[in-house]
């Protein structure tokens, strides 16, 4: 049996791992999107960097593609932020600068009862056409790379759409519209979602940061995230031939029976909730985390392939950062996690 495990590629192990299959050791990756993967040290390696990057499909693939190559992450996944399908809806973006990440500076609605104003996702423009292209270019660099898509989740988008504490008062209030500007999102992350896959990515994987328990509570989050989640999975599952994921930020503690309900392959979480717990109370999911980013950044690679053998142990299937890492984290600490699964026994 090790004999058949030697001969996995990245993309056949996080496969198996996905469908919590026997494996011969744990993948290690970070997504993209909201789970950004680049370092700075990685700009420089590669002569690529941000902000141009966001907006140059060669320049996202050679990043995408660096990490690995630097023996970092064993995926590509773009883009490298959350704000791609929030300005092909309307939004003013900033493009951040080599540290730090693009961010949406203007909303354009004030309201869920302006949602119709809302422009929609057109996947042959903008910086949508930028990640689609950089995903066709990937997709011929390693074939035996698990390449991934990313989708900002719907809840997350939503409050990228108008002022988050105002939406969050109106989901309550006027819930009726709220879930027909959450329709809408959704059909829209739908197309992007099945673009990204058709030009060649073979994981989807959906962060909802802003769609979290403790800001929602269990019964706005079973009603407001979970139904759009399973939406866009299980529209898009067929295409995501090696798996899909789901991200939720926050405590996971007060939701872990919505949890169960979402239909993706893995959930993935932040380093504040324990792996043991989830482990515990969530089943028929594949368990990816949660190395802290702030340990990522500001600690050691001994400390850093510590805490992930720690990970491994307490049952994580995949090994990923619990969040977006910080452009200024060490290659070194990057590879400390790949190191710590290559030896994990």
């Amino acid at each position: 049996m090790l004999e058949v495990f030697i001969l996995l590629t990245p993309k056949e192990r996080l496969k198996l791992a996905l469908q919590r299959e026997a494996v011969d050791r744990p993948p290690c990756i970070c997504p993209g999107g909201m789970m950004n993967m680049i370092v700075e040290e990685v700009m420089d390696m590669t002569g690529s960097q941000w902000p141009e990057a966001h907006s140059d499909p060669n320049l996202m693939a050679d990043l995408a593609a660096g990490i690995y190559e630097q023996g970092g992450f064993e995926n590509f996944g773009v883009p490298f932020c959350m704000t791609v399908e929030a300005e092909a809806m309307g939004a003013s973006v900033f493009m951040g600068t080599k540290i730090n990440e693009p961010r949406v500076t203007t909303y354009p609605i004030n309201s869920v009862t302006e949602w119709q104003q809302l422009r929609k996702i057109h996947v042959e423009e903008g910086r949508a056409k930028v990640v689609i292209n950089a995903i066709k270019i990937l997709k011929d660099k390693n074939p035996d790379v698990p390449l991934i898509a990313n989708l900002t989740g719907p809840v997350s988008l939503a409050s990228s759409l108008m002022e988050p504490t105002v939406y969050y008062k109106e989901l309550r209030k006027n819930s009726q519209t709220a879930h027909q500007m959450m329709s809408f999102v959704t059909e829209n992350l739908i197309t992007f979602g099945r673009a990204q896959l058709e030009a060649g990515a073979n994981v989807l994987t959906l962060s909802d940061p802003s769609g979290t328990g403790e800001i929602l509570g269990p019964k706005m989050f079973r009603e407001f995230a979970v139904p759009y989640l399973n939406q866009i999975i299980d529209s898009l599952k067929d295409l995501a031939d090696v798996g899909t994921i789901i991200h939720i930020c926050g405590r996971l503690k007060s939701i872990y029976h919505e949890l169960n309900a979402l239909t993706s392959d893995a959930i993935s979480f932040d380093s504040i909730t324990s792996v043991k717990q989830v482990a515990e109370n969530v089943s028929g999911k594949a368990i990816m985390g949660n190395v802290s980013t702030f340990a990522l950044e500001n600690n050691t690679p001994e400390k850093i392939k510590s805490i992930s053998k720690n990970c491994i142990d307490s049952g994580v299937n995949i090994l990923s950062p619990a969040c977006g890492i910080g452009p200024r984290t060490r290659m070194a600490n990057i590879r400390a996690m790949v190191k710590a699964v290559k030896e994990y026994e």
